[in-house]
């Protein structure tokens, strides 16, 4: 276990960023159902790279990208009110409340920005 900074400090600032998304920009269609679904894969990305020491980052990508799939196919079934997070604003904003296809598209429009990020880097 490790404590990385820089992706503390990048994650933080995604946070704010679907922060400000899900608040003060809510009201831009566009911005909150597709960029922000972009942006969570990275979030979760920066995340887990702030503490843990992970070689292979292209299997915590994958492993981030399944991550939201399954979170996705969970809310076809309604899994968060299921779990009796109906009335809790803030879970069924998180865990989410419809199943899309275009998020998944989303999802992985995001992994693909960390692919290509990590392959500049390189």
């Amino acid at each position: 276990m490790i404590f990385n900074y820089k992706y503390f400090l990048t994650t933080i600032f995604l946070f704010l960023a679907e922060a400000s998304i899900a608040t003060v920009f809510r009201d831009i269609f566009w911005l909150r159902a597709y960029f922000g679904d972009v942006l969570v894969v990275i979030l979760i990305y920066t995340f887990m790279l702030t503490f843990l020491e992970i070689k292979n980052k292209m299997l915590l990508n994958i492993g981030v990208f399944l991550f939201a799939c399954a979170i996705e196919f969970a809310q076809y079934f309604h899994f968060a009110e299921l779990l009796g997070f109906k009335d809790n604003k803030i879970a069924m904003i998180v865990l989410g409340n419809s199943f899309s296809w275009v998020d998944i598209l989303c999802y992985l429009i995001g992994s693909f920005c960390i692919f290509t990020f990590n392959k500049f880097l390189k």
